[in-house]
């Protein structure tokens, strides 16, 4: 047996897949939300959200991924700065994790949850 080296255009690549990078894009910004409940007394998140779980899609091209999530946070709530918290881990964890860069998070809020509504009923906070 030899040790011959194989350069390294010719030993192939890793893919991965964007289910991968799906997963970890929704799991960093559920990080991200609860950090903004645990921080210092003063919660940017406003009251606990029932549902934790992100929507999230991602499109990916050679090392580079788009992430577009859609989340629901508690208000009233510094919105801004729950965003803000979200893009930064996203990009940080999928840039860990598996990688690649991440250009442009997306992210859209699909409800707002208030204390100030009792149960599940609808209708406007004043």
């Amino acid at each position: 047996m030899t040790d011959v080296q194989v350069p390294a255009g010719e030993r192939g690549a890793t893919r991965i897949a964007d289910k991968v990078v799906t997963k970890v894009a929704a799991q960093a910004a559920r990080e991200a939300l609860r950090g903004a409940r645990a921080g210092d007394g003063r919660s940017a998140a406003g009251p606990p959200v029932r549902r934790t779980v992100p929507h999230a899609a991602v499109t990916v091209r050679e090392r580079t991924a788009r992430v577009r999530l859609g989340l629901e946070l508690g208000y009233p709530s510094d919105i801004g700065a729950q965003c803000g918290a979200v893009r930064r881990r996203v990009i940080s964890r999928v840039g860990e994790l598996v990688g690649m860069d991440v250009p442009d998070v997306t992210l859209e809020i699909e409800r707002l949850h208030s204390a100030h509504l009792k149960g599940g009923s609808s209708g406007r906070v004043t």
